[in-house]
Protein backbone atom coordinates (compact mmCIF):
# COMPACT_ATOMS: atom_id res chain seq x y z
CA UNK A 1 0.00 0.00 0.00
CA UNK A 2 1.23 3.49 -0.81
CA UNK A 3 -0.12 7.03 -0.71
CA UNK A 4 -1.11 8.59 -4.03
CA UNK A 5 -2.13 12.06 -2.80
CA UNK A 6 -3.23 14.05 0.22
CA UNK A 7 -5.95 16.67 -0.14
CA UNK A 8 -7.01 19.16 2.54
CA UNK A 9 -10.79 19.55 2.81
CA UNK A 10 -11.39 23.22 3.58
CA UNK A 11 -14.83 23.86 5.10
CA UNK A 12 -17.11 26.26 3.25
CA UNK A 13 -20.19 27.72 4.92
CA UNK A 14 -22.96 30.08 3.84
CA UNK A 15 -21.53 32.80 6.07
CA UNK A 16 -18.33 33.07 3.99
CA UNK A 17 -20.04 34.56 0.90
CA UNK A 18 -23.10 36.73 0.23
CA UNK A 19 -24.65 34.16 -2.13
CA UNK A 20 -24.07 31.15 0.11
CA UNK A 21 -21.97 28.04 -0.27
CA UNK A 22 -21.95 28.12 -4.09
CA UNK A 23 -20.62 31.66 -4.02
CA UNK A 24 -17.99 30.73 -1.46
CA UNK A 25 -16.86 27.83 -3.66
CA UNK A 26 -16.63 30.13 -6.71
CA UNK A 27 -14.69 32.72 -4.70
CA UNK A 28 -12.22 30.09 -3.51
CA UNK A 29 -11.85 28.70 -7.04
CA UNK A 30 -11.12 32.20 -8.35
CA UNK A 31 -8.57 32.87 -5.60
CA UNK A 32 -6.72 29.57 -6.00
CA UNK A 33 -6.98 29.96 -9.78
CA UNK A 34 -4.61 32.90 -9.39
CA UNK A 35 -2.11 30.39 -7.98
CA UNK A 36 -2.53 28.08 -10.99
CA UNK A 37 -5.22 25.68 -9.77
CA UNK A 38 -8.10 24.57 -12.02
CA UNK A 39 -11.42 22.92 -11.15
CA UNK A 40 -11.33 19.15 -11.69
CA UNK A 41 -14.49 18.10 -9.80
CA UNK A 42 -17.62 19.86 -8.61
CA UNK A 43 -20.49 17.98 -7.00
CA UNK A 44 -22.08 21.05 -5.46
CA UNK A 45 -21.17 20.09 -1.91
CA UNK A 46 -17.49 19.52 -2.78
CA UNK A 47 -15.25 21.22 -5.33
CA UNK A 48 -11.72 20.00 -6.02
CA UNK A 49 -9.03 22.06 -7.71
CA UNK A 50 -5.74 20.72 -9.06
CA UNK A 51 -2.56 21.97 -10.62
CA UNK A 52 -2.53 21.15 -14.36
CA UNK A 53 1.24 20.55 -14.26
CA UNK A 54 1.06 18.42 -11.08
CA UNK A 55 -2.42 16.82 -10.94
CA UNK A 56 -1.79 15.24 -7.52
CA UNK A 57 -1.41 18.75 -6.04
CA UNK A 58 -5.03 19.33 -5.05
CA UNK A 59 -7.25 21.25 -2.64
CA UNK A 60 -10.95 20.67 -1.90
CA UNK A 61 -13.66 22.96 -0.58
CA UNK A 62 -16.53 21.15 1.14
CA UNK A 63 -19.78 22.34 2.69
CA UNK A 64 -20.64 18.94 4.18
CA UNK A 65 -19.98 15.41 2.99
CA UNK A 66 -23.42 14.48 1.69
CA UNK A 67 -22.46 10.82 1.24
CA UNK A 68 -21.25 10.13 4.81
CA UNK A 69 -22.40 10.81 8.37
CA UNK A 70 -19.65 13.38 9.04
CA UNK A 71 -17.32 15.67 7.12
CA UNK A 72 -13.62 14.77 6.94
CA UNK A 73 -10.79 17.24 7.54
CA UNK A 74 -8.37 15.68 5.08
CA UNK A 75 -8.48 13.02 2.37
CA UNK A 76 -5.68 10.53 1.76
CA UNK A 77 -5.80 8.46 -1.41
CA UNK A 78 -4.08 5.10 -1.06
CA UNK A 79 -3.52 2.21 -3.44
CA UNK A 80 -5.28 -0.32 -1.18
CA UNK A 81 -8.09 0.90 1.09
CA UNK A 82 -8.64 -2.48 2.71
CA UNK A 83 -4.94 -2.88 3.59
CA UNK A 84 -4.92 0.63 5.10
CA UNK A 85 -8.07 -0.16 7.09
CA UNK A 86 -6.60 -3.42 8.40
CA UNK A 87 -3.35 -1.70 9.44
CA UNK A 88 -5.21 1.05 11.29
CA UNK A 89 -7.53 -1.42 13.04
CA UNK A 90 -4.49 -3.47 14.15
CA UNK A 91 -2.93 -0.27 15.52
CA UNK A 92 -6.09 0.47 17.53
CA UNK A 93 -7.14 3.57 15.57
CA UNK A 94 -10.72 4.80 15.95
CA UNK A 95 -12.66 3.95 12.79
CA UNK A 96 -15.56 6.43 12.60
CA UNK A 97 -17.08 5.31 9.27
CA UNK A 98 -16.38 1.80 8.06
CA UNK A 99 -15.31 0.81 4.54
CA UNK A 100 -17.92 1.69 1.91
CA UNK A 101 -18.14 1.70 -1.87
CA UNK A 102 -19.65 5.07 -2.78
CA UNK A 103 -21.83 5.68 -5.84
CA UNK A 104 -19.46 8.41 -7.02
CA UNK A 105 -16.60 5.99 -7.67
CA UNK A 106 -14.56 5.61 -4.49
CA UNK A 107 -14.06 3.00 -1.79
CA UNK A 108 -13.33 4.69 1.52
CA UNK A 109 -13.49 4.78 5.29
CA UNK A 110 -12.97 7.49 7.90
CA UNK A 111 -10.54 7.25 10.80
CA UNK A 112 -9.72 9.70 13.60
CA UNK A 113 -6.06 10.76 13.83
CA UNK A 114 -4.31 11.33 17.20
CA UNK A 115 -5.24 15.05 17.06
CA UNK A 116 -8.95 14.25 16.63
CA UNK A 117 -9.15 15.13 12.93
CA UNK A 118 -11.28 12.92 10.68
CA UNK A 119 -9.28 11.41 7.83
CA UNK A 120 -11.04 10.15 4.70
CA UNK A 121 -8.95 7.20 3.43
CA UNK A 122 -9.95 6.38 -0.13
CA UNK A 123 -9.14 4.77 -3.42
CA UNK A 124 -10.82 5.45 -6.75
CA UNK A 125 -12.48 2.44 -8.37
Amino acid sequence: MSVRRVVPNIPVTESTAPDGEAGAMRANAAFYGLLGFEEVMNQGWIMTLASPSQPAAQISFMSADLTAPLTPDVSVEVTDVDAAHAALVRAGAEIVYGPHDEDWGVRRFFVRDPGGRVVNVLSHR
